[in-house]
């Protein structure tokens, strides 16, 4: 099939290449068209469902998004009326914008509230600027409005969660450029030295730049239906541009091949096809299939990566079919042109290569053990890490560099401001009617003096805990004539934890976000929240933190087993083997264990952080789970090449030493520089300011390289010698593979 598709891009080549570039113009519209990109979490989880609650019966969920800012000058005194000036001509001019509702400060605040908005240290404050604008309308306009607020006298940092959020729009944005920048040009030079063409070179880096183009447009295009993560353009240029170039390489350079063993065109088309281009296909599938098991792990935005990188190798498969075949169809022979005196050396020592990949596999297979044992002790010492990984929610400031001032911003905070330090538990109670009713109130009063009397709660907040010395008939009293009754203030505050069904109960603590003393006091919270009647709902940050890490890791088995189980039918279909499927997913295993082990290492444990330019600190649950299923597709691209090369040999010659000596020989120099592409590409990524991109672009590089080096090069034709022809065994109603000069017969005309 894949033979006769060749044949038919060649006898329609000029249709084939305007089909192609009105696609890529279709991705450039959808490019341009652009959509909106963010992280949303919908999780069936208890505290996201104690969130939403608090969405539709809080008066609070629906005033607006508040943007925070400190204010600091180290020589001022924040109770000087010099500081309170410089403040007021700081906000006047975004507390004049129509977006916002009011800009609270120290010294427009009440009495009770003023003490949490100055620090420790008199020298800072915090000001809340309060908008009509809902969370996703202020991450978009956040960078409008906080160029409104200057100030010659007073350093101004922004934090809080829409800064934070607006901080990493922009990050990925700058990252994504950056990456690009980088990668693009370094991938030609390993092409340019790969193939000693620069008509060649510049072929891949087409269907390159046409892949990502496509994958971009496709995520845009689906971020108009569903939500689709910030990161995905990021996610869509590190697979995109590393698939497509590698397997525009493969294709294109078996083209070389057959044209230099004298086929002609439509014959060399062909061939290429059904060999390398079949293989591809193959790989693209095992790809598609590693990234669908993010689809397992539905309500989170690692679905909409799911989908934007299945979109991507979609695409970089339909031009590696269509656009770059139509091409070499079109240009022939003149695919070697633009050689200069340097690539004409560079292509002179293909030979030299070739040779050196045959003597090393002939070394290997000579004496297995002595190379396997070593190997395999290697890839083990690499993972040794990764068995003390501690995963957590890192949604904070630490998602970007030091530098940012949303990162300053956080470390001025911690140091000047403890009160705004402590996290907070909510217990959402639901009695089905109203919480001021005597018997619920009581109920609340029990729930408050239980959550108080938990280690590690610092203070209790509620309607019934407004003052600590008042009694529950007391409590009982007030709430009998209704809120309308309390002075104004107090019953404004006290609305913000009530709904019409609903009362809040909140318990803080000082415990670090995403700590295990965190973990623990909400897993006592949960022991302790029952209230007879009712319903209750532990949510707020630290609660949502175990809640999404317990989802994340109930989900991954079933993850797991879905790729590896597919990856093996997969290359059962393409090898016709048992054996060499089962030898591919575990090698692949390994390398995936060394690249997370090299992930704690560097990112948990710390080493490099002032290199790279991050905080260390426990590993984002996220970041393993997209590591697999991109790794385990990727790293099966060589294994696939391999592979069906050596297969090619086996069935010419029958013999399992010669036919994997072979297949190295003829496939060893590709895949060396297919590996140099991907870790360029990657390796481009190491330089991202978000923390979580810089970790994925870093692990991919380094199991690229393991991949490409001990697995390919030592452990994979060990393992083949040892085994021998038992390599090729499969039952009996598996059909039999086809040999290159059938494929050739039916194919097409060659010699």
């Amino acid at each position: 099939m894949a033979a006769r598709w060749g044949q038919f891009v060649y006898t329609r080549r000029w249709v084939v290449l305007a089909a192609s570039l009105l696609l890529f113009a279709l991705s450039i519209g959808l490019i341009v068209r652009g959509g909106t990109l963010k992280n949303a979490t919908n999780i069936n989880a208890e505290s996201v469902t104690g969130l939403n609650l608090e969405g539709q019966q809080l008066a609070s969920a629906n005033q607006g998004t508040t943007l925070q800012f400190v204010a600091t000058d180290p020589a001022l005194s924040a109770r000087s009326p010099q500081f309170e000036q410089a403040v007021n001509a700081a906000f006047r001019r975004i507390g004049e914008d129509t977006r916002t509702t009011s800009v609270e400060t120290p010294y427009n605040t009440d009495a009770t509230n003023a003490p949490q908005l100055l620090s420790d240290t008199d020298h800072s404050i915090l000001v809340n600027v309060n908008t009509k604008l809902d969370f996703a309308t202020a991450r978009q306009e956040y960078s409008e409005l906080r160029a409104k607020v200057s100030s010659p006298v007073l350093t101004i940092y922004g934090t809080g969660l829409a800064a934070l959020a607006a901080g990493i729009d922009s990050a990925t944005e700058a990252d994504l450029r950056l990456g690009e920048a980088l990668s693009l040009p370094l991938a030609l030079v390993v092409l340019v030295l790969v193939f000693g063409s620069g008509v060649s070179a510049l072929l891949c880096l087409a269907v390159g730049v046409f892949a990502v183009s496509g994958g971009i447009g496709g995520a845009f295009a689906l971020s108009h239906q569903t939500d689709v993560s910030t990161y995905a353009q990021n996610i869509v240029t590190l697979i995109g541009l590393g698939v497509a170039i590698d397997y525009s390489l493969f294709l294109c350079s078996r083209f070389r091949e057959e044209l230099a063993n004298g086929r002609d065109v439509q014959s060399a088309v062909s061939v290429t096809m059904a060999t390398s281009g079949r293989a591809i296909a193959y790989s693209g599938l095992t790809v598609a299939v590693g990234i669908g098991g993010l689809l397992f792990f539905q309500g989170s935005f690692l679905v909409s990566l799911g989908f934007s990188g299945a979109i991507v190798v979609g695409t970089a498969l339909l031009y590696s079919w269509t656009l770059l075949p139509a091409l070499l169809s079109i240009l022939g022979p003149r695919v070697n042109r633009w050689r200069l005196p340097f690539l004409q050396r560079a292509q002179s020592t293909t030979s030299r290569t070739r040779q050196f990949w045959h003597v090393l596999a002939n070394a290997v297979m000579a004496h297995p053990w002595r190379f396997l044992i070593p190997s395999v002790i290697i890839l083990l010492v690499l993972g040794t890490p990764f068995p003390g990984i501690t995963v957590t929610n890192s949604d904070t400031a630490t998602t970007l560099p030091p530098s940012t001032e949303v990162h300053r911003a956080l470390t001025l905070e911690q140091q000047q401001f403890p009160q705004t330090q402590l996290q907070t538990i909510d217990v959402v109670v639901d009695y089905g009617s109203s919480p001021l009713a005597a018997a619920n109130v009581a109920k609340s009063f029990g729930l408050a003096k239980t959550l108080a009397s938990l280690p590690g709660v610092q203070r209790v907040k509620s309607y019934v805990s407004v003052v600590p010395t008042t009694t529950l008939a007391e409590y009982q009293a007030h709430y009998a004539r209704g809120l309308a009754a309390l002075p104004p203030a107090q019953a404004r505050q006290l609305q913000l934890g009530l709904g019409p069904t609903i009362a809040v109960i909140s318990a803080q603590t000082a415990a670090p976000p995403a700590s295990p003393a965190a973990s623990e006091l909400v897993s006592a919270v949960r022991q302790h929240d029952r209230v007879p009647g009712a319903r209750t709902y532990v949510t707020g940050v630290p609660a949502f933190d175990q809640d999404w890490v317990d989802y994340l890791m109930s989900r991954l088995p079933w993850a797991v087993g879905f790729v590896v189980l597919a990856t093996f039918v997969i290359l059962l279909l393409l090898l016709r083997s048992v054996v060499l499927p089962v030898k591919a997913v575990i090698m692949t295993l390994f390398s995936l264990r060394a690249a997370l082990g090299a992930m704690v290492w560097i990112f948990q444990d710390g080493h490099l952080s002032s290199l790279l330019n991050f905080t260390p600190g426990p590993i984002d649950a996220t970041l393993p789970i997209i590591l697999f299923c991109v790794i385990f597709g990727l790293s099966m691209d060589y294994e696939v090449f391999l592979l069906t090369r050596i297969q090619e040999a086996w069935l010419l010659s029958g013999d399992n030493r010669r036919a994997v000596a072979e297949g190295l020989q003829s496939s060893g120099r590709l895949v060396t520089g297919a590996a140099a592409i991907m870790v360029c590409v990657f390796g481009a990524f190491a330089f991202a300011s978000v923390v979580i991109i810089k970790a994925i672009g870093i692990g991919m590089g380094i199991a690229v390289i393991v991949d490409a080096t001990i697995v390919r090069a030592l452990v994979v034709p060990s393992l083949m010698r040892l085994l021998g022809t038992v390599n090729w065994w499969a039952p009996r109603w598996l059909p039999a593979p086809r040999s290159l000069e059938y494929v050739a017969r039916r194919g097409g005309s060659g010699p």
